[in-house]
């Protein structure tokens, strides 16, 4: 029965497995900084087990060990250590291949206290990613116990390498992951490619120990929106030539479209792979129906709770316990089955076909073949399947500066801020400054506080800029008070700058310094006056009773001048008031004058001619008396 298993398993992934499909090798830079003859940057490939440091860099010195040099025993045997003393720099062991897997070699290795691995090519080839064994060729108890990382170098290199340390040379080696992954912009994108079976034993049980760890932070970080997450299931389909066998039927929905391998490895008992199939086709359908509603983030709720109520050993494995999970979430079970659609029918499934053309590599990113498998920003992630590994991986790639804050927690990073300020500015007395800590370490950058704007390089100045700069820390100027009055050089119109006010000189940022004008004869410089100096500005005056014109810097007559002159403007004054009103009198009694004789005029003429009148005759008649 196994030996068909087997047959059946190879056609399989002889259509869509490892042997055809385009495997991509996730690399990191190796930088050797000494000696000089091989002082050169180089690629090395990522193991896919231990915790890769991605979005950092790890410094060490290069030792070959005289004996176990292929790592595959106990260093302990042969007594030998690459644990350092206090300040001294961490040790990479550089061990040959061959004899042993890569993962005994590392284990080996890092009990010996090196803080990481790099094993040398034996042969002339291109770099190949460095796997864990299959469970059944090799004890898994130490697999997720490995945390040092580890890289694969070309043969060539670890030739140079070994020539320079039979010389007695010391050579210095800086691992760097920080471009391992791409890191454009402020949001994350990533896939887990998994599978619903527990059958599977230790990754199965890793896988499961991850996704309840890790179920917490994800949710975070996509509630928030800062990463976009898909979950994956890898199926393959059954040749046409194998369509009605038994085992086809029996792996496989939808006639041999869509397969999984037997849980059990045995097609007499225990769960069938389109059992398999068929869970991860409804895992895929809740994350589609819970991405419609908004809350993509539950598909990590529905995954944790099935893993644990709905266990094949328990023999709960099955559609009625899923259904109770769903439910338990507030969704509808109509919505899940409506997508799962009819396994039976002649027909592609969309979600499953959509599943299998994304198995395909595309652009950088490779064909998935191995489960789990972690896709970060188009990406494979190697290394150990671990919250904390993978969170560092996640983290590095976002834009520097745009990670969230569970990014810049003590648990995953080193914040450099806090050591000399990170070698950037920083005002002490107002408690700001440049120094920003990041995932990947830090940058010098002016900050904006309360709304007012820095600028400068960040390392060795920043200043306040804009309208609101003298409100706060009074724009970086100087500001002084003193007899109950207070300068500043701190100009409100202008967006920057520092300028003493007038009566002070000086940078305008440290110290403004009052100027003694009397005493350097600045004011008050006629012969009569005399000088005060004051806080910011002075105070002119004149001797005896003369009258000091600031506009003229001049002093004039005394106080007799001044009332003199008072009472002589008074009686101008008054003269001037009486000749007025002396002249309106006298235009007033000519006018009443003239209207009067005009009136009397008028009233005679009319009793008496006037002289301009001729006279009229008088005829008196005597008639016959």
């Amino acid at each position: 029965m196994k030996e068909k298993l087997g047959v059946l398993v190879c056609v399989w992934f002889l259509v869509f497995g490892p042997c055809l499909g385009r495997f991509v090798v996730e690399k990191n830079s190796l930088r050797v900084t000494s000696p000089d003859s091989i002082k050169d940057v180089y690629e090395c490939a990522i193991g896919n087990f231990g915790v890769p440091q991605y979005g950092g860099t790890m410094v060490g010195i290069v030792m070959y060990p005289k004996a176990n040099q292929k790592s595959c025993k106990s260093f302990d045997d042969v007594d030998i250590s690459f644990k350092t003393k206090a300040g001294g720099m961490p040790v990479f062991v550089l061990i040959d291949r061959g004899d042993c897997y890569f993962t005994l070699k590392a284990w080996n290795a890092q009990k010996a206290g090196a803080a990481a691995i790099l094993v040398a090519d034996d042969r002339n080839e291109p770099l190949i990613t460095m796997d864990t064994p299959e469970e059944e060729d090799a004890k898994a108890d130490y697999l997720q116990n490995i945390t040092i990382p580890s890289a694969l170098i070309i043969q060539s290199l670890g030739d140079s390498i070994k020539k320079q340390l039979s010389k007695g040379e010391m050579v210095n080696i800086n691992l760097d992951w920080r471009e391992a992954l791409p890191h454009p912009d402020e949001r994350v994108e990533y896939e887990f490619w998994t599978n619903s079976n527990d059958e599977c034993g230790p990754k199965c049980e890793s896988q499961r120990e991850f996704v309840k760890n890790f179920k917490g932070a994800a949710q975070i970080l996509e509630q928030k929106g800062y990463t976009q997450f898909t979950p994956h299931y890898i199926t393959w389909y059954c040749p046409e030539a194998f369509i009605l066998s038994k085992q086809c039927k029996s792996q496989c929905i939808n006639h041999g479209r869509y397969c999984a391998p037997d849980p059990e490895q045995d097609f007499s008992k225990g769960y069938d792979g389109k059992d398999v199939v068929l869970q991860n086709l409804r895992q895929a359908c809740f994350h589609k129906v819970a991405n419609g509603s908004g809350k993509p983030w539950l598909w990590w709720d529905y995954v944790t709770d099935f893993a644990i109520r709905c266990p094949m050993k328990e023999k709960k494995y099955n559609k009625e316990c899923a259904d109770q999970v769903i439910k338990s979430l507030g969704f509808d079970v109509k919505q899940i089955d409506k997508c799962v659609g009819d396994p039976e029918a002649d027909a592609d499934n969309p979600v499953l076909k959509a599943e299998q053309e994304a198995q395909i590599g595309k652009d950088s990113r490779g064909d998935v073949t191995i489960l789990p498998t972690l896709v970060i920003n188009n990406r494979q992630y190697r290394g150990k399947l671990d919250k904390g590994a993978v969170l560092k991986a996640i983290c590095s790639g976002f834009e520097e500066t745009t990670e969230p804050a569970i990014c810049l927690t003590d648990d995953i990073q080193t914040n450099e801020c806090l050591e000399s300020n990170g070698g950037c500015w920083q005002d002490k007395a107002a408690n700001i400054t440049a120094c920003r800590d990041t995932f990947r370490g830090k940058v010098c950058e002016c900050p904006v506080v309360e709304g007012v704007k820095f600028v400068g390089d960040g390392y060795s100045h920043c200043e306040a800029s804009g309208a609101l700069r003298c409100g706060f820390n009074n724009g970086g100027c100087w500001k002084g008070t003193k007899d109950g009055r207070t300068f500043s050089a701190c100009i409100d119109d202008h967006t920057k700058g520092c300028k003493c006010p007038p009566g002070f000189r000086g940078d305008g940022v440290n110290n403004c310094e009052d100027i003694d004008e009397c005493k350097e004869r600045l004011a008050c410089q006629c012969s009569d006056c005399k000088c005060k100096n004051t806080w910011g500005g002075y105070q002119c005056s004149c001797k005896s009773n003369l009258l000091y014109m600031q506009e003229h810097d001049t002093c004039i007559g005394g106080n007799d001048v001044k009332t003199q002159f008072s009472w002589g403007l008074v009686w101008v004054i008054i003269l001037g008031l009486a000749v007025a009103g002396v002249g309106a009198y006298a235009v007033y009694k000519y006018r009443i004058r003239r209207y009067m004789d005009s009136e009397i005029r008028a009233i005679m003429a009319q009793y008496m001619p006037l002289d301009n009148q001729g006279e009229v005759p008088n005829h008196i008649s005597h008639g016959n008396v």
